[in-house]
């Protein structure tokens, strides 16, 4: 794997560490709806782990890393169109698929 790649995973894995330090304890989707500072954090991580997502597929577009290409759709969607952006949208990502991301991404850094 190239060095580049690895960086951009471990920041994928940095980004998902910091969105479940934002989420509430326990669990709670009106006490995220109504924590703003999160929400906002939680945006800005998908963001960053959106970005990474987008540079490591220019470079190995068969990394397998399911709804890759999803992950970069949501961050320009947060990016260009955060008036679009819903919170049970991010939550939905949050709770569903960030669990198989950090998985996924674990499993890549692990394995190389």
């Amino acid at each position: 794997m190239q060095e580049e790649i690895k960086v951009w995973l471990e920041d994928i894995e940095k980004a998902i560490a910091e969105i479940n330090d934002f989420l509430p304890v326990p669990l709670s989707f009106f006490a995220f709806q109504k924590d703003l500072k999160s929400k906002r954090a939680v945006e800005r991580n998908i963001e960053i782990l959106g970005e990474a997502m987008r540079r490591i597929l220019q470079v190995e577009p068969d990394i397998p890393i399911s709804n890759s290409r999803k992950i970069v759709d949501t961050r320009n969607r947060i990016t260009h169109g955060y008036d679009s952006v819903s919170d049970d949208v991010i939550w939905l990502i949050v709770v569903k698929y960030l669990p198989i991301l950090d998985k996924e991404i674990k499993q890549i850094i692990n394995n190389n």
